[in-house]
């Protein structure tokens, strides 16, 4: 057999053939490598850890074998295509895990911003500062009251991370904390932005913040000083079209001395590195998340790798005490950012005896049997289906969208969103019986006949929509729900707006699908009364515990599960782990992470191009 006999895809073929045109005496090994590292960064990976595959056949059907680790590094480290941290190289063996140059180079300069923005204190009115944040938290009685300390450490801190659950209060941590950040002496008039990665996100993000701003105990002046819009990223940032290139970098920075990013676990890594290029050094970063949640569908999990090594020595618990007045536990943290994460526990949308809250700790703590015996106790609100059929799933999915159905034909698109958002069907993998385009398919084909209306009619009333890509123009972005109305001009599509619903004509939509159901991952950051979550009926890559949790999570009164008992057991059991060095290179002395490659300042060339 030879190299050329690997099933290999498109684009992972494409690789080897640049290589070889670089070096047309690259060994098999090498080439094997670097189509192996196209694989992991299509999973989500940002490099390739050697160790994991070493000595073993990475095609089984292929008598191809990788060499033990020690001989696989010596080959790597003997080819002009490999370098080390700092080589101009395709790509970079570092530490056993092998890179393409510009993963290596967008992590090396994260992990570097991060540590200098980390190390850089303002400085604060620390009797200021306590009074705000008494009069700010006084709603809480939680003891210590961890969202009083998030905002303390961000109003400390040039970076603080925050993550949370769902309904552990992060919005209103966020605007309190901005709030007492304004009235620090000489911060009266700060540029402060709001970003998401999705403009579902941003939107709803800014939303939330401006319906905070009303009850907050501080002055009009600092009400004002509030920001009322989001962003996307790739909007703040200046994105141009399918170009990696941004308008934004280290000589054009953002004009901003704040910066909020909300739903931050869905950041990948190169659009973090970006982002942290183009905020000035003198700016505040604060991140918003769920550690827990699904990462980004991009390579890297940032925002969960920030939050490892969390915890507060003896001095920075001392300090916040005596600034907040809450008891602070003194863990020593094992990252160069410990004391700038805080992780927000309570949440007040589960109660203590909720079954969803508790479902969401044992499938976290990795459970499986717990889980399972919870969800055989019949809480009130939670349910199993574990024999699930095709047939079965259609008819409970007709009865769960009956009243959305009847309130779409009301044509009243308040009552028609209401009882959309009041039951909605979320699922591992878009394709099959099992997956979002059978479920649609099915559905939509049984409401059709029922309608009356002609199986090649796209458009019905009723049909519920999800954009697949941005329309500035037309102020639509990637995830926004639309639902399908009769109105006087005939068939409209309505979205939810600032002010009101905005009806467009089918025609002028760009890319969508229909959205009985919808995957977990485009769920994230969404909130229905009832979900109901179906898992494939066959073992699947996708299933993982950050997606069930994310999943039944995204329920606010009960969630209703569709899935062999093997299939939850896998969920529970596999924790999805991608391979990247930031949180290593964070847990070093920023001496350890290595020197700075230089970055193009005109933004047409270099490594984050």
């Amino acid at each position: 057999m030879t190299f050329a006999d690997l099933p290999l895809g498109p684009l992972e073929r494409a690789l080897v053939d640049s290589l070889q045109r670089l070096d047309p005496a690259a060994s098999p090994v090498v080439l094997a490598s670097a189509a192996l590292l196209c694989i992991a960064l299509d999973k989500g990976d940002v490099c390739l850890p050697l160790a994991r595959l070493a000595g073993q056949r990475p095609w089984p059907e292929h008598a191809f074998n990788l060499p033990k680790l020690v001989d696989w590094q010596a080959q790597l480290l003997a080819s002009p295509l490999v370098g080390a941290d700092g080589d101009f190289t395709p790509l970079i063996l570092e530490h056993g895990r092998l890179y393409l140059a510009r993963y290596q180079a967008y992590e090396r300069h994260l992990a570097t911003q991060l540590l200098q923005r980390a190390a850089d204190l303002p400085e604060i009115d620390d009797a200021q500062l306590s009074e705000s944040l008494t009069r700010l938290f006084a709603f809480n009685t939680q003891q210590p009251d961890w969202q009083r300390l998030a905002a303390a450490q961000a109003v400390r801190r040039k970076l603080a991370v925050i993550s949370g659950g769902p309904g552990t209060g992060k919005t209103t941590t966020v605007v309190r904390l901005l709030a007492a950040l304004l009235e620090q002496p000489g911060c009266e008039h700060l540029a402060i932005g709001l970003a998401a990665p999705t403009g579902k996100a941003a939107a709803r993000m800014a939303e939330a913040i401006r319906n905070a701003k009303a009850e907050l105990p501080v002055s009009e002046a600092v009400k004002a000083a509030l920001p009322d819009e989001a962003r996307t990223l790739h909007r703040l940032l200046g994105s141009r079209g399918d170009s990696p290139q941004v308008r934004h970098h280290a000589a054009n920075p953002l004009a901003l001395d704040v910066l909020v990013v909300d739903e931050a676990s869905m950041v990948d890594l190169a659009l973090m590195a970006k982002l942290l290029d183009a905020l000035p050094p003198t700016a505040r970063l604060i991140l918003l998340g769920d550690k827990d949640q699904l990462c980004a569908v991009e390579a890297g999990a940032v925002f969960a790798e920030l939050c490892e090594g969390r915890g507060f020595d003896a001095q920075a618990a001392a300090d916040l005490q005596r600034i907040t007045g809450q008891p602070v536990p003194v863990s020593e943290p094992a990252s160069k950012l410990g004391d700038a994460v805080v992780l927000l526990t309570h949440s007040h949308r589960f109660a203590g005896d909720s079954g969803i809250g508790e479902l969401a700790r044992r499938i976290n703590g990795g459970d499986v049997s717990g889980t399972l015996n919870l969800l055989k106790e019949g809480r009130s609100d939670l349910a199993w289906n574990a024999e699930p059929t095709p047939a079965d799933l259609l008819d409970r999915l007709d009865q769960g969208y009956a009243p959305y159905m009847a309130a779409a034909k009301s044509a009243d698109a308040a009552a028609a969103f209401a009882a959309f958002n009041s039951f909605r069907t979320l699922t591992a993998q878009r394709e099959g019986a099992w997956g979002v385009a059978g479920i649609n398919e099915a559905l939509e084909a049984r409401i059709k006949r029922r309608s009356q209306v002609a199986s090649r009619e796209r458009w019905y009333v009723g049909r519920p929509v999800m954009v697949r890509q941005n329309d500035y123009a037309l102020g639509l972005f990637n995830g926004d729900i639309g639902i399908c109305l009769h109105t006087e001009y005939g068939l409209r599509v309505f979205f939810e707006g600032e002010d009101g619903y905005r009806p467009f004509a089918p025609a002028r939509l760009p890319s969508h699908d229909s959205a009985f159901a919808m995957t977990v991952h485009k769920s994230q950051g969404s909130e229905f009364a009832e979900v109901l979550l179906v898992l494939p009926e066959q073992p699947s890559p996708l299933l993982s515990r950050s997606l069930f949790y994310t999943g039944i999570t995204r329920a606010k009164s009960k969630v209703e599960i569709w899935g062999l008992p093997p299939r939850l057991a896998e969920a529970v059991a596999t924790r999805a782990e991608r391979a990247a060095g930031l949180a290593e290179r964070l847990a070093h002395a920023p001496a350890a992470v290595g020197s700075d490659t230089p970055i193009a300042t005109n933004g047409q060339l270099g490594l984050f191009d």
